[in-house]
């Protein structure tokens, strides 16, 4: 009978109320609250002569109230979905009808029959009234029809990570797109001068009441909405809400937010990038701003995650112009689309072309005459370039080479070279073939006015091809998770992170230098494997498993960022240091790298190896059939 009787609720619930009742409901609400406004004004004894004129002050009131009603439409909205706005209106409109019977008091005392129409103590309690009753009727109808559809106890209980301005933001999200199915059952918050208050009616408790709270098994997921809460708070918070199986969700940047208005739906699971990512780097941004303002800026691999995430940054600091250049057809599209749409000012150029094509190189090279070249575009899947070591040596190499002769000869500036941490002590082809194009990039320092400066770093989260992107799809398809071994670890910073360092070295740099860069802690991946599965909502063993391939040619169980024969020296960036290196000689190096060129038109592995190792005495492959060549 009780499922029935709900059933029949729900189904007129659903219905919406014609306006024309609802409009009726407030005329009674404002007849109503005229007559209280009588009898609290006059103790409940209405003294005959106010009761004559009563019917008077009802017409006049409720006129009133008819017009502003239908002027303002205060019936026309959905009441179940009552919202700040709609009580907004209807204060407006109230407020605007109550000053309108101040102003005909007025006109009646000083210029008719020195009388007032409406008492003023009767408009004053009429107005409060009249407010408070309208929006309560609102507000009921709403949470009635909240709990018709989704009783409380069948609510999710969830719970807000910060009780600022972020927080109270979410909570009037939730409650305004999501109230039927979450329960903000409290806050939390690190500021003590905030524990113990209420908070839009909701309590604000400290950080360590937090686990005990997840031990009670009934909160499904807390929300952080801290907006620049460090790095490692977020891993702290994180890691023990994993512990009890909850789902944590994080609330995106103000900035991203619709026209300044969170939405439910804004609000993501965090991903794995959200613990990797580090404090915000600070950048010298008057230097920067020099060496780009006004400047003609050529970015090869401009399609790339580093390139595009380059061009993005670049074109805050107002250049010239932008020249973008990839072969690769489709990504240069999008991120073309992309300039056109978010930097409308600037000057962006896209350039469909070959780093391995000399012609088509200088041609562009005298067509935009570019200041400032950063060399984006290299092959680097380790395995890929372990297969086919005549494609790392003519694009990594002569790719390189050709587009820094190419800055040598049309005077450029600054030519800055995205290299890697696999160019150290190189274990596979890819790796070498960074090294080399490092050594002739820096020779080339010396002898001209161009000056050539390279970066090196690690992983990048969520570059094409990194580990993280493979790991999620891998557990959307539900397993399993491929790892090379179980002792494998690496260095990760964010695309932004590693593109603000680029920069910032780009505009340091005299010359002659390989910057490299802080990369923090390196990460076991299997524990990374294991987080990403966790945060996903599945259980390790249970729901999906890790399976061990193997390390692939040229992989190394851990990367590293410096030589034995290279010490580092500080710069003024604290994430940012200076690798000394042995300086080489221009003419051999040129020399040694056009007869490595000169191999591939033979097309034989093994020779293109043995001059790799030749020129670059430290690289031993690894896992790889060129390791014969090392014995």
């Amino acid at each position: 009978m009780k499922v029935e009787n709900r059933a029949s609720m729900n189904i007129a619930f659903r219905n919406n109320t014609p306006r024309w009742i609802i409009f009726l409901i407030d005329l009674l609400i404002c007849t109503f609250s005229i007559i209280i406004a009588y009898l609290l004004r006059f103790n409940f004894t209405i003294p005959i002569n106010e009761l004559q004129l009563l019917p008077k002050v009802l017409i006049i009131v409720l006129s009133v109230r008819i017009l502003s009603f239908i002027i303002a439409k205060t019936y026309a909205g959905i009441v179940r979905y009552t919202s700040t706005r709609d009580a907004v209106r209807i204060f407006l409109v109230l407020t605007a009808g109550s000053v309108f019977f101040i102003i005909i008091n007025i006109i009646s005392f000083y210029f008719v029959n020195k009388t007032f129409q409406i008492p003023f103590s009767i408009i004053s309690i009429d107005y409060l009234f009249t407010v408070f009753v309208m929006c309560a009727f609102r507000i009921i109808v709403k949470i009635t029809f909240m709990e018709m559809q989704n009783p409380t106890k069948s609510k999710t209980n969830v719970i807000i990570f910060g009780a600022g301005e972020s927080g109270i933001n979410t909570k009037r999200a939730i409650d305004r797109d999501a109230g039927m199915k979450y329960k903000v059952i409290c806050f939390i918050d690190d500021d003590v001068k905030k524990i113990g208050r209420l908070l839009e009616g909701v309590n604000i408790n400290g950080a360590d009441k937090l686990e005990k709270m997840l031990e009670t098994k009934t909160i499904a997921h807390v929300i952080i909405s801290i907006q620049n809460l460090k790095p490692e708070r977020k891993r702290e918070i994180s890691e023990l809400c994993l512990q009890y199986n909850t789902k944590v969700l994080i609330v995106p940047p103000v900035e991203r937010w619709i026209n300044g208005e969170l939405s439910f739906k804004q609000i993501k699971k965090i991903n794995i990038e959200d613990l990797l990512g580090r404090e915000v780097i600070k950048l010298d941004e008057n230097e920067i701003s020099k060496q780009l303002h006004g400047k003609v800026v050529l970015i090869t691999g401009a399609a790339g995650s580093i390139g595009s995430e380059l061009a993005r940054q670049i074109t805050q600091y107002s250049p010239k112009k932008i020249v973008l250049l990839d072969q690769a057809e489709t990504p240069l599209f999008h991120i073309d689309l992309e300039m056109i749409e978010k930097f409308r000012s600037s000057d962006v150029e896209t350039v469909i072309g070959d780093i391995r094509n000399q012609d088509r190189m200088n041609k562009l090279f005298e067509h935009f005459k570019p200041n400032l070249v950063y060399h984006a575009a290299a092959y680097k899947h380790v395995p890929m370039m372990e297969n086919n070591p005549s494609e790392a040596v003519l694009t990594n190499i002569e790719g390189t080479k050709i587009i820094a002769d190419l800055s040598v000869k049309h005077n450029v500036d600054k030519f800055v070279m995205v290299s890697t941490d696999k160019a150290v002590r190189p274990t596979s082809v890819m790796g070498a073939s960074k090294r080399i194009a490092e050594i002739y990039t820096q020779s080339l320092n010396k002898l001209n006015k161009s000056k050539f400066i390279t970066t090196r770093f690690g992983n990048v989260l969520g570059s094409n091809g990194s580990v993280i992107p493979l790991f999620k799809e891998q557990i959307e398809k539900g397993g399993p998770v491929t790892i090379t071994d179980p002792s494998v670890t690496r260095y990760f910073m964010t695309i932004t992170e590693a593109c603000r360092l680029v920069l910032e070295a780009g505009a340091m740099g005299h010359g002659g230098e390989i910057f490299i860069f802080d990369m923090g802690n390196s990460v076991k991946i299997l524990d990374l494997a294991k987080k990403m599965i966790r945060l996903s909502g599945l259980t390790l063993g249970k729901d999906i498993q890790i399976a061990y391939t193997g390390l692939r040619p040229g992989e190394k169980l851990y990367e590293e960022l410096l030589n034995d024969k290279e010490n580092t020296l500080p710069t003024h960036h604290p994430k940012i240091l200076i690798a000394k290196v042995q300086e080489s000689d221009m003419e051999k190096i040129s020399h040694d790298v056009g007869d490595l060129i000169s191999l591939f038109d033979k097309q034989e592995n093994i020779a293109i190896v043995k001059k790799m190792k030749e020129i670059v005495p430290e690289y031993v492959s690894n896992n790889s059939i060129f390791t014969e060549l090392d014995t």
